[in-house]
């Protein structure tokens, strides 16, 4: 019986993902797309296919079910961070539209494989409604927080918050800074990680004073993260269960301030994989059921 997620942070029961394979296809193909998708730097196909064993290994240790999204024409390089297209409720999957051109197609594809799966869908966006995985946060099994910045817009807030109303009691409407522009992918996820329910990694420097405040206020430790390591996707820490956690290897002053709050932290080589598409742990990964 599917039970969905309206958490962060509970402990992960189903994932989706998407293999180097299926999103990068072939050192070929990254040669091509790369600069196309706005990469840092160009992929290394085998490096790229360590990093990821060594990734999944650690997902496979502490989830039960990992499902692989597979190939599709519709998709390009980003799909290898399958969080974006979809996210999830109790109820179902919310089928997205991403606020970059280049991941439009990744819904239709992720809907298909859903539906192969015989996950449940609540709803889809539709009209000029935009918005990124990514910018969704759940903050407690009944308030969601939505990023209003590049990838997201008020027409997909206003959707997203008519198909959750009945089973939430609060959607807090977080705006995101300009930042670097909108050829960079600043999520609300890029500046907060949730690893317990009174627990959140965070950078401070890019969120509204009022959000910081109000995670205070309900009484949610925040781990601050320094320039240098926010630069490093530091920031980007995925909850494999309260308190267990996988961050991008590269940030030992946020993987200390984890472990001193208690936290058990893996970490995986992310140069290929993370940090030359900006994408950490929580991007690679799409939480279907956490129990």
């Amino acid at each position: 019986m599917f039970s969905g997620s309206q958490s962060m942070v509970k402990k992960m029961k189903t994932v989706i993902i998407k293999h180097p394979n299926q999103a990068f296809i072939s050192q070929e193909h990254l040669d091509q797309s790369w600069k196309t998708f706005n990469y840092t730097d160009n992929v290394d196909w085998n490096k790229a296919q360590e990093e990821y064993a060594k990734f999944e290994a650690i997902l496979r240790e502490h989830v039960e079910n990992v499902l692989h999204l597979p190939q599709s024409d519709q998709t390009g390089l980003d799909s290898i961070y399958a969080h974006d297209p979809v996210k999830f409720t109790a109820k179902g999957a919310i089928i997205l539209k991403s606020g970059k051109q280049l991941r439009q197609g990744e819904a239709e594809a992720y809907k298909a494989f859903l539906q192969e799966n015989n996950i449940p869908i609540l709803g889809q966006l539709t009209g000029d409604a935009l918005a990124d995985g990514g910018d969704l946060v759940w903050l407690d099994e009944k308030t969601l927080a939505i990023g209003l910045g590049f990838r997201t817009n008020q027409a997909a807030i206003a959707q997203i918050t008519e198909m959750v109303k009945d089973f939430t009691e609060e959607v807090i409407i977080v705006p995101l800074p300009y930042d670097r522009g909108a050829e960079e992918c600043l999520h609300l996820m890029s500046v907060i990680s949730m690893v317990d329910h009174d627990l959140a990694v965070v950078y401070s420097k890019l969120m509204p004073v009022f959000f910081r405040q109000l995670l205070i206020d309900r009484g949610i430790q925040l781990i601050e993260v320094s320039d240098h390591e926010y630069e490093n996707l530091g920031s980007n820490v995925l909850a494999l269960a309260p308190r267990v956690c996988m961050v991008v290897a590269g940030n030992p002053a946020t993987k200390q301030l984890l472990l001193d709050a208690g936290a058990t932290v893996y970490d995986y080589e992310g140069q290929e994989i993370s940090y030359k598409g900006t994408g950490g742990p929580t991007c690679l990964t799409c939480p279907v059921e956490r129990v």
